[in-house]
């Protein structure tokens, strides 16, 4: 993620990171059970969202307000047995062999324009992930994996680090070269386990724009010709999923299923408005003269050699870049390639969306509008005086546009192949945890609930507001303390109808949100 954005300017600065404590806990004996479940030996599988990656990093504190090592001390009132995390070397997160990148977690400062996420400056990351760390962890969470890197063999290799064929998070505690992230798992003989794996599986593709492959549309199921930026094909995830259960059910474990959230509704993809392009009744009658004039220009190179195209038809081509634009808001210009596109840009629609990584100063400048040179206003006075541009002056307005990139957007197009794959993920992963008599979260369900009017706890609410709100860190996807706090309670809740368990719950707001400066 890029560091070095301007965010926009935040008021209510109240948030601040705190110790958590226990919501209920109680201290007699037999007041909490386990039920029909075993906690004895719990192993949580998954990518960042089950490690406590947050804030752009990996670091100790986040690991330790992750989801699964709260919820194994709620489940130690009732049986659980000891819980351990391959923990980073510090609180700054990062990796020393590397820190370009994956350098230190962001902490929130005061810039110039207002509060910003600023890459810690108090140290450099001391966690090196050749330094391999001995025995097993319940926390099997890896960040960066994806649903079929729980199954590959040689995933914690450090060999495989440089070729993208390893993780560097894994390949610390990893037990052997050859082994993988579940056979890691299944050798603790684990009793009871979580799972919450998949939205890596498209997370990569919307958070890059949609640069990668749909494999939904390719049709190719075989996870060696995936990139990294690619959509899992559907009925591979669904197969890996099932073969991940059927293998952690196999000793008789119990456990719960997590399902994954609308990914586009957190802050990186929310937080920067497609209309923040506000104009005054100049600046918006000015920018439609600008494109009423491209739209002649246009028409003059379609008729023109070498295109030739009857002019009657060239206009009609033409006539969709006479853009409208009005005082307040209006929505910014993508890049579209297609044949009835020849220019190859658009307006935005309401659905489409701007990443948080987009550089607001180029925004600022014209990037996502019109970008006017001297030379440029030069050509439009000689169109207001009733002059022929050259066809080298006419280039100078075409190439004015400067529409945004597809890798800080995505289109409708792109926005629906993401929200496909999730319900196909998400089907998959109900249907295996009823067929095989194990819990279901439907943790999309309450993030929801914190992207439309807030999620409301004991003491407060949630909403996926970028810093202010309290449930996503300052990279705009991954949860803070007090999110990993609420999908405990759910967790819990699950737990005790499932399996006739008695729990404790937490005090969301005992859990921390964002951390202030360095």
């Amino acid at each position: 993620m890029k560091k070095n954005i301007k965010y926009l300017a935040i008021l209510a600065l109240g948030l601040v990171a705190c110790e958590s404590e226990f919501d209920n806990p109680i201290d007699e004996a037999g007041v909490y059970v386990s039920g029909d479940a075993d906690f004895s030996k719990y192993v949580a599988l998954g990518n960042s969202l089950t490690a406590g990656f947050a804030d752009n990093a990996l670091y100790t504190s986040g690991q330790e307000n992750s989801y699964p090592n709260i919820l194994s001390k709620q489940f130690a009132f009732a049986g659980g047995g000891e819980f351990t995390q391959p923990l980073m070397a510090d609180d700054i997160g990062g990796f020393s062999n590397d820190p370009s990148v994956f350098g230190p977690r962001l902490v929130l400062s005061n810039g110039a324009d207002g509060p910003v996420p600023v890459p810690y400056s108090g140290g450099q990351p001391s966690t090196d992930f050749t330094n391999k760390l001995t025995g097993f962890f319940n926390n099997m969470g890896v960040p960066g994996a994806k649903s079929y890197h729980l199954v590959a063999q040689g995933y914690g290799n450090v060999a495989g680090v440089a070729q993208g064929t390893a993780n560097p998070y894994f390949v610390r505690f990893a037990q052997s070269d050859n082994t993988s992230v579940l056979a890691d798992a299944m050798a603790q003989d684990p009793t009871f386990f979580t799972l919450w794996i998949g939205n890596n599986d498209i997370l990569s593709y919307a958070t890059s724009g949609g640069v990668g492959e749909d494999h939904n549309e390719t049709g190719e199921q075989n996870p060696q010709n995936y990139g990294s930026l690619d959509i899992t094909n559907n009925t591979t995830f669904a197969s890996v999923y099932s073969q991940l259960v059927t293998t952690l059910t196999s000793g008789g474990a119990k456990g719960v299923l997590i399902n994954l959230p609308q990914i586009t509704s957190s802050p990186f993809f929310t937080t920067v408005p497609n209309n923040a392009l506000v104009l005054d009744e100049t600046q918006a009658a000015s920018l439609t003269g600008f494109f009423q004039a491209f739209v002649g220009i246009a028409t003059q190179v379609l008729a023109s050699p070498p295109n030739n195209i009857p002019l009657a038809q060239a206009q009609a081509i033409a006539a969709q870049y006479a853009i409208q634009f009005n005082a307040g808001p209006n929505r910014f210009l993508i890049k579209e390639t297609s044949p009835t596109n020849p220019f190859g840009f658009r307006q935005m629609t309401e659905k489409e969306l701007l990443l948080l990584t987009i550089d607001r100063g180029a925004l600022a400048q014209g990037y996502g509008s019109v970008v006017l040179s001297d030379e440029v206003l030069q050509v439009l006075g000689l169109l207001q005086m009733g002059g022929t541009p050259t066809p080298e002056q006419g280039a100078l307005v075409i190439n004015a546009v400067s529409a945004i990139e597809d890798k800080d957007a995505l289109d409708s197009a792109e926005v629906a192949a993401i929200s496909a794959a999730r319900t196909s993920y998400n089907a998959a992963i109900e249907g295996l945890a009823n067929a095989n008599g194990l819990g279901f979260l439907d943790v999309a369900t309450i993030l929801d609930q914190a992207a439309n009017g807030g999620f409301a706890f004991n003491g407060g609410t949630v909403t996926s507001d970028f810093v202010t709100g309290g449930g996503f860190s300052l990279d705009g996807v991954h949860p803070t303390p007090r999110a990993h706090a609420i999908v405990v309670n759910g967790l819990v809740k699950v737990i005790e109808s499932k399996y006739k368990a008695n729990i404790p719950t937490v005090g969301p707001a005992d859990f921390g949100t964002i951390t202030f400066g360095d």
